[in-house]
């Protein structure tokens, strides 16, 4: 009865009249009518699905149909009249009144039409997919997945819906979290008329990703705005847990410009703990069941290299073709999930991103941390600021009027229910989820500094305890007792001189390569091995060559908890090492990056796990075994093969050409081409794949031979921390010869001022990487009049050093011009 009358009813009824669409006959146009979430559906199905993004079907109940149950059943007036007095600063008020308006909703039967047109569409899902087949019912508001307003969350979503009646129920509360407690404090904080945005009801195939995975990407890193990355999250079953924030997922991060050239650029893989997962309830009393993960599956990445890489290729499309649409750029929020009976991976929502893409592009905002002090608790950063206040330890959203404005929020995890006090808080801290979890993207888009998955924050700090949130730091947040000083500084990076000489960057962090990107400059003029060895790697190399043969059993133990995901252990070396180079070369691709090969001393490298079996005790490690002179031993070359092998491979698998190696501390010619050898043993042939390879110039030796090391290497950099050391004999550690280390010692420059003239007569390139040119305007000063190539800065100083190198170079061009004049 019901479908034959739908289909009488729908029979040459104009769209705009429709009270059901299916998702194929509509498009991004057509958000008034279904709502941004269905319209986006629709607009893939139709325009991306003939290019292979995979999108389940179904279809839409409409704005229409949404006003027309409004108007049948004269709810207008009695919500106007709810909503007079609503105060949403108010939780009592608030809650109050969205309690009243969704009673309203549901006591109200939907209008016989509505119910036929709803059954109708289902019926004929049915007999496309089985009797009885499962759907997922999501809300879709008509002012929602707008580019400057995510609505993320605001109205509920059912997964695992049987049958009509149960769509028809689901439908019908749908309609009713129009009027949320979340949904309200939003669309009125907003200036949203909370009666002219109207819902639209999607209803689709539901993907088994109970049986398998499922998660959430974004077309542009979430935290830094960089917009050549995609950021994957997965975890077990469906994908309401990773919204929630109720697990904390996998992470995948991939280089989009040379993954869309076929290489397979994948930046990073964390492992989450993924301890619950989301199941079909089977013969339960709900539709959906939280289960615990076994702890071998939540040992292993809940997707694999291809199906990062696939999702990656869609992320790419799926924003091309909004970016396209919409006339300007648009990153994209997705959610993905794998069905578990066939394999296959489907994208079931995009939205546009509505955080980086509204930030100013001319304006660079840091925040800097002064001081330190213990850290409580780490977990995920979200964004680059820094909040601090009370600590106010909320475990049940029931109790969120107790909260005060200014204090930190801690908790387990938040959902919408929470929003209304989110927005209050100096910081969040939660025990579960992943940067793309509720917590995280409502931080985001509040300017709100959160740190999410800490596992422990409930039970580490307490109530009332002064804390500072610091999300600066790079990838990983802290919580840092007391109320510690920092400062936000604000630089204007719009119409920056350009300069003749090259401004580079030394970065050493991966995690913070994203950010400090955003600041201009030509590329990296120094990126160390060390801080990724020794921050993310922690391990000798030959400890992982040689693991089973380490006397050390504790240390044995703690290398093979580090290790666990790797059967062979030098892999992670390998791995790590190559994903930290990458991440680097990426964030400032295709701008150079010279990446200096390990340069620990024996030291230093006894101090990694397992380090003491190997190394020697040397009465003076600052000039003994260490740089070049390690890569062609028979006792350490086997370890600097696995340095070879990370760089190969960030080269010719992830297509980071723009990665130049440079040789340290290389004393003699000879000595180079040995280096040179050694890599060409494991592919990185000088010359080949346009590969140069560069050599510190920080030994008198370097300086002297400079007419021979310039037939071996394709370029210098100067190293003027060693050189000074070396030319004046001194060690530089030492306290009681420290007053005359000094890098504008006369005897110092004409070093330099040989090795630059040495390099420009053999046509070859020459930096510097050394500290001086940012302590000492004059010193760069000295270097630009020398005609030098480059001059790499720390980030604090590379604005100030490129203005006086500017000022440096239109003087030395007045003065050039006054001679010429002169002359005539």
């Amino acid at each position: 009865m019901l479908e034959k009358l739908a289909s009488q009813q729908q029979l040459l009824i104009p769209k705009e009249k429709s009270l059901v669409l299916w998702f194929d006959e509509v498009g991004i146009a057509d958000i008034p009518l279904v709502g941004g979430k269905n319209a986006s559906l629709g607009e893939m199905i139709q325009q991306l699905k003939p290019k292979g993004v995979s999108v389940p079907n179904g279809f839409a109940t409409t704005a229409y149909a949404y006003r027309y149950f409004i108007s049948a059943g004269g709810l207008e007036a009695k919500l106007r009249e709810i909503f007079a007095d609503l105060d949403v600063e108010n939780l009592h008020n608030l809650q109050q009144k969205g309690k009243e308006a969704r009673g309203l909703i549901l006591s109200t039967p939907f209008p016989e039409e509505l119910q036929a047109a709803i059954a109708d569409a289902y019926e004929k899902l049915c007999d496309r997919y089985g009797e009885g087949t499962d759907v997922a019912v999501r809300s879709s508001a008509t002012a929602e997945d707008l580019p400057d307003a995510s609505f993320a969350g605001q109205q509920e979503t059912y997964l695992n819906v049987h049958g009509c009646t149960g769509v028809l129920e689901c439908c019908h509360k749908c309609f009713a979290s129009t009027f949320t407690d979340r949904a309200i404090s939003y669309r009125q904080l907003r200036g949203f008329d909370h009666l002219e945005v109207a819902l639209s009801v999607g209803v689709q195939k539901m993907v088994r990703s109970d049986l398998a995975s499922s998660g959430v990407m974004f077309s542009i890193d979430t935290e830094t705005g960089f917009k050549n990355a995609v950021l994957v999250t997965a975890a077990y079953g469906l994908g309401e847990n990773i919204v929630q924030g109720a697990v904390n997922p996998d992470e995948y991060l991939v280089f989009k410009p040379t993954l869309k050239q076929g290489f397979r650029p994948i930046l990073d893989k964390l492992l989450g703990t993924k301890d619950i997962k989301m199941v079909y309830d089977l013969g339960g009393s709900k539709y959906t069941k939280n289960v615990s993960v076994s702890p071998k599956e939540r040992g292993k990445y809940a997707i694999n290299d291809d199906e990062i890489l696939q999702l990656a290729r869609w992320a790419i499309q799926i924003e091309d073709h909004y970016s396209q649409v919409r006339g300007t750029y648009t990153p994209m929020d997705i959610e993905w999930a794998k069905d578990g009976n066939t394999g296959e991976l489907f994208v079931v929502q995009a939205r546009p991103e509505t955080v980086q893409s509204q930030k100013s592009a001319t304006v660079l905002r840091n925040y800097k941390l002064h001081g330190s002090s213990t850290v409580l608790t780490t977990g995920r950063a979200v964004g680059e600021a820094i909040g601090q206040g009370k600590a106010h330890i909320i475990l049940d959203s029931h109790k969120i009027a107790e909260f005060e404005a200014g204090e930190v929020l801690v908790t387990n995890k938040t959902d919408p229910d929470w929003e209304p006090i989110m927005k209050k808080a100096s910081a969040i801290v939660t025990n579960s989820g992943g940067r793309t979890c509720h917590a995280a993207i409502i931080a985001r888009e509040m300017g709100i500094p959160a740190i999410v998955g800490t596992g422990d924050a409930t039970t580490v700090l307490q109530n009332n305890q002064e804390i500072t949130v610091c999300c600066a730091e790079g990838d990983e947040g802290k919580v840092y007792s007391g109320l510690l000083e920092f400062e936000i500084q604000e630089s204007a990076i719009d119409n920056l001189p350009r300069t003749r000489t090259q401004i580079l960057m030394n970065v050493g962090n991966p995690e913070e390569a994203f950010s400090l990107s955003a600041i201009p400059c030509n590329g990296v003029g120094l990126a160390r091995l060390e801080f990724i060895i020794a921050n993310h790697i922690k391990t000798h190399p030959l400890a992982l060559i040689h693991f089973d043969e380490l006397t050390d059993e504790s240390v044995k133990r703690r290398i093979g908890k580090l290790t666990a995901l790797y059967e062979h252990k030098p892999d992670f070396f390998t791995d790590k090492l190559a994903c930290g180079i990458a991440t680097i070369a990426a964030a400032f691709y295709p701008n150079p990056v010279i990446v200096r090969m390990s340069d620990f001393k024996s030291n230093e490298y006894a101090n990694l796990l397992g380090g003491r079996q190997f190394e020697p005790k040397e009465e003076n490690p600052m000039i003994g075994w260490r740089g070049a002179s390690r890569y062609y031993d028979p006792n350490y070359r086997e370890a600097y093969a696995l340095e070879c092998k990370a760089l190969k491979r960030v080269r010719d698998e992830m297509g980071l050409t723009n990665v130049i190696p440079m040789i340290p501390f290389c004393r003699t010619p000879e000595e180079g081409r040995k280096v040179l050898a050694e890599m060409a043993k494991h592919g990185l042939v000088k010359g080949e794949n346009g590969l140069q390879v560069y050599v510190m110039c920080e030994l008198p030796s370097n300086v002297i031979f400079a007419d021979e090391f310039a037939q071996v290497f394709d370029g210098f950099s100067i190293g003027s921390n060693d050189l000074t050391q070396l030319t004046l004999g001194l060690d530089r550690d030492s306290a009681l010869v420290a007053h005359i280390f000094d890098e504008r010692n006369e005897a110092v420059k004409r070093m330099i001022e040989i090795a630059i003239k040495a390099a420009k007569k053999y046509d070859r390139k020459i930096g510097i990487c050394g500290q001086a040119p940012s302590d000492y305007p004059e010193f760069a000063r000295f270097l630009v009049e020398l005609g030098i190539d480059s001059i790499s800065l720390n980030p604090d100083s590379v604005l100030k050093t490129l203005l006086d190198i500017a000022k440096v170079e239109a003087s030395s061009t007045l003065m050039d011009l006054a001679a010429d004049v002169a002359k005539v």
